[in-house]
């Protein structure tokens, strides 16, 4: 998969508030990166408690469910747009379809 982009992550991580997601988030970076995901059920397999959305739209739980992060995934072309990333106060005030 290709990640767009790798610099929102870097970006969150640098903040002194989120900096104990480094290690979560680069994580989360290199098993995506390395996986060919065909369908929704496939990411299934590897991360059991991400939640499917509409619009290919996926909701991870980042640093045991201190973060989460939204992505948009494009299976046929193996491409993943991170949308989001934040605490969950954060997140709660964004309209998933919108973002």
């Amino acid at each position: 998969m290709r990640i767009i982009a790798f610099r929102t992550l870097r970006s969150f991580w640098e903040k002194t508030e989120s900096a104990d997601s480094e290690i979560s988030l680069r994580s989360w970076y290199y098993e995506a990166k390395n996986s060919e995901w065909k369908n929704a059920n496939e990411l299934k397999q590897l991360y059991k408690n991400a939640s499917i959305i509409e619009d290919g739209k996926v909701v991870f739980n980042i640093k045991g469910n201190t973060y989460r992060l939204v992505v948009s995934i494009d299976y046929e072309y193996q491409v993943i747009f991170i949308r989001f990333i934040g605490t969950h106060k954060q997140y709660d005030k964004i309209d998933i379809k919108t973002i």
